[in-house]
């Protein structure tokens, strides 16, 4: 009887056990609490519902974050395909291959790559560090690209197996001596030009410009729209002096008298303006009340 007795108590304690186990975990949730009055959970409801509040925002933060990463390599990408189209051929010189359907375009001193054209002679002058003369430079580049030497252009021509040819056409001594001038900040502000009453005038000296006839006057008009103009010298000073060899809205010739704009044309070796920079350079000599009525204009592009 006493071993009776014990073991339904023992089935009691463990039911109650169970119940008791089961009604701790209903009325920490919302909903099984309210089938249970009188009960109160150890913990308030509130502090699970705010846990969760902040594990969704940390998890929307991060998903924001996610996106975000992949918008910009997205427009990382975009980005190098369009500078991997303008440092395309630059790349071909110094590694020293060219693929072989550029050839006939070498011959003629172009490069056609995705749509691009380049001048080769001009891609020369600004991968140099010495800034040498791109034409006489490319009497050079050319022995090197019939050789098909392995070595790079540059390190061909100064140090390595192309450092003792000496051309009839350009002696070495003309290499060395027609170095393009890269003009610094300070050094452009002379060859800024300003239009004060419809009149091209030097901002720094007060001078009109003023062309001499039987020179060759080139103009440069930067992306911020400040205009340079100067005499070109061949093998010294040319339109890459202005900027560098940087970035340009148009450039291009002109001959003017006391201020007086009298041509102008579009032509440069190294920026090889379209149509529509010219058009640009044409938008902003209007809006500077330029009269362009008795200007002579000639579209060599």
């Amino acid at each position: 009887m006493t071993i009776g007795i014990t073991r339904l108590q023992t089935m009691n304690e463990s039911k109650n056990q169970a119940m008791n186990e089961t009604i701790t975990v209903a009325v920490r949730d919302p909903k099984l609490s309210r089938c249970l009055p009188g009960l109160s959970s150890p913990r308030p409801l509130s502090e699970p519902d705010a846990a969760a509040a902040k594990l969704q925002r940390i998890y929307k933060s991060l998903c924001g974050s996610r996106r975000n990463l992949a918008d910009c390599a997205v427009v990382v990408e975009e980005l190098w395909s369009v500078s991997t189209s303008a440092t395309f051929c630059f790349w071909r010189i110094c590694v020293g291959v060219l693929p072989i359907q550029e050839m006939s375009l070498m011959s003629l001193g172009w490069w056609q790559v995705e749509g691009i054209r380049f001048c080769v002679s001009e891609a020369l002058l600004c991968i140099d560090p010495r800034h040498r003369y791109g034409h006489n430079l490319q009497y050079y580049y050319d022995v090197w690209f019939e050789s098909d030497n392995s070595q790079p252009f540059l390190y061909w021509l100064d140090v390595g197996d192309g450092r003792e040819i000496n051309l009839d056409k350009c002696p070495r001594s003309n290499l060395q001596d027609q170095c393009i001038r890269y003009l610094g900040p300070k050094e452009r502000e002379a060859y800024e030009v300003i239009v004060e009453d419809g009149r091209l005038v030097y901002r720094e000296s007060g001078l009109p410009v003023s062309t001499v006839e039987g020179s060759k006057w080139i103009f440069v008009l930067s992306t911020s729209r400040v205009l340079y103009v100067g005499q070109k010298r061949k093998g010294n000073f040319h339109h890459s002096s202005f900027l560098s060899g940087g970035a340009a809205t148009a450039a291009g010739r002109l001959v003017a008298a006391g201020g007086v704009l009298k041509a102008i044309w579009p032509y440069s070796g190294h920026y090889l303006p379209t149509e529509d920079n010219f058009k640009q350079f044409v938008i902003f000599l209007r809006d500077n009340n330029v009269d362009l009525s008795n200007v002579k204009v000639n579209r060599y592009i």
